[in-house]
């Protein structure tokens, strides 16, 4: 009897590939970590996990089999003309070719499908495969094992995945090959069994394009980081202290940001954590102005100092942004937002509860929301913890759970969850 409830509860483990065009070392943004904190947790619960992902020139062309931690990684490069985290070094021609070889080159698509025919999982997980061969769906879709796609940005309806503010209306030619890529996109993406989004709004803008017709799409928020950080009661007193941690990028709203904050009528402190484009005019401006300190490139282990120091963290985004990482990591710091209106960024905000939320682009807008986290400072400082349940339900093991019981109802094969592995883990039987 119990040698069958242990064979029962171990035919319960899924043989699970994911497939995504960057995995560390290699990494853009913060969708690669989401993408490494679901398969750790699934691995943690025992599950088998294999990872397939692209890698530089310079490592080779041939498929190569590794480990990173327990899981498998498969890396390959695709024929295309360069790597996906160089597409900066690159004008526009030739990034333009790199798009054109990415939607109709084979090459991903038969890695994928060689490595997924011989590991033969329950389910594909796919990820962002701008770089790595949009016919990478298709091949997994013909080995007629159950596919699901996680989004994570605008890569299938803008080839940059970027889209700016009061620039949301296209025309003349822009829209005629805007259009031609998302139809070539819709082809490409076939039919999954299930396509996630982390945001309402992500959703919606797919809908919105002709994407994912009769196909189940669902919401749910990224999953919450392990963040290290101490949730403290209080403060210690001093001016208000606003942090920026991101990408130095106009995009981000950082010179927005920095203009603003010289409006504020209140004495008051700027950090500004990160690196990229901008960095000079950061600094420039920090020389300029002894309120804001800038801090460079920052590791978790600081910002989570950091954000025990500040009353607030700001993203003041004038590009639609998905899910952002940092607003989790925020979040579970117990540490309120003040976030711009756009796109997915303030469905995880409760306006006075955990944060505040203006619009994009509008100084005075930002001037008014930043005041009244200046007068309720005190206030928000004390309900630190109050701030972090509003993000505990997206718990890594709650969205690990979500998705194993997906993989369920598809498959039709029962998977061991974080609940199962803690209460109906049998006795192991003698050697």
């Amino acid at each position: 009897m119990r040698q069958r409830a242990y064979l029962s509860y171990f035919l319960r483990f899924v043989k699970i590939g994911i497939v995504t065009n960057l995995y560390p070392p290699y990494a853009r943004g913060g969708a690669e970590f989401v993408i490494v904190r679901t398969v750790e947790q699934l691995l943690a619960l025992g599950h088998d996990v294999f990872v397939i992902t692209g890698q530089p020139k310079s490592q080779g062309r041939d498929i190569l089999l590794g480990r990173l931690s327990l899981e498998r990684v498969y890396r390959f490069f695709p024929n295309n003309i360069y790597f996906t985290l160089d597409d900066h070094k690159y004008p526009w021609m030739i990034r333009l070719f790199w798009h054109i070889i990415d939607a109709f080159s084979w090459s991903g698509a038969e890695a994928v499908r060689t490595i997924v025919r011989d590991e033969r999982p329950d389910v594909v997980i796919t990820h962002n495969l701008k770089g790595i061969g949009l016919r990478i769906p298709s091949a997994i879709q013909k080995l007629g094992i159950p596919h699901i796609h996680v989004l994570h940005d605008l890569q299938l309806i803008v080839p940059s995945g970027l889209r700016m503010f009061g620039q949301e209306q296209e025309s003349g030619i822009a829209k005629i090959a805007y259009g031609m890529y998302r139809a070539i996109c819709r082809k490409r993406m076939g039919k999954p069994r299930l396509v996630v989004s982390p945001s309402t709004y992500l959703r919606d803008e797919y809908v919105k394009n002709g994407f994912f017709k009769e196909i189940d799409a669902k919401v749910r928020p990224n999953p919450a980081p392990k963040f290290i950080s101490v949730v403290r009661d209080g403060r210690s007193g001093g001016p208000v202290k606003f942090l920026y941690a991101g990408q130095l990028g106009e995009h981000k709203g950082v010179k927005f940001l920095l203009d603003a904050f010289a409006k504020l009528p209140f004495d008051a402190r700027l950090l500004i954590a990160g690196d990229g484009p901008m960095r000079a005019f950061v600094e420039e401006r920090a020389r300029a102005d002894k309120r804001i300190m800038y801090l460079g490139y920052t590791q978790p282990e600081e910002l989570a100092k950091c954000m025990e120091a500040v009353d607030a963290l700001v993203v003041p985004s004038l590009c639609y942004e998905n899910s952002p990482t940092v607003i989790y990591e925020t979040l579970m710091a117990g540490v309120p937002l003040i976030a711009s209106r756009i796109g997915g960024v303030g469905e995880l905000i409760q306006e006075g509860k955990n944060g505040y939320l203006f619009t994009p682009g509008d100084s005075d807008d930002f001037v008014r929301v930043a005041t009244e986290m200046h007068n309720r400072k005190e206030e928000f400082a004390k309900n630190r913890q109050a701030i972090r349940t509003t993000i505990e339900p997206y718990a890594l093991h709650n969205y690990a759970d979500w998705l194993l019981g997906e993989i369920a109802r598809i498959t039709g094969k029962p998977a061991v969850t974080m609940l199962e592995h803690h209460t109906e883990m049998p006795t192991r039987v003698g050697p």
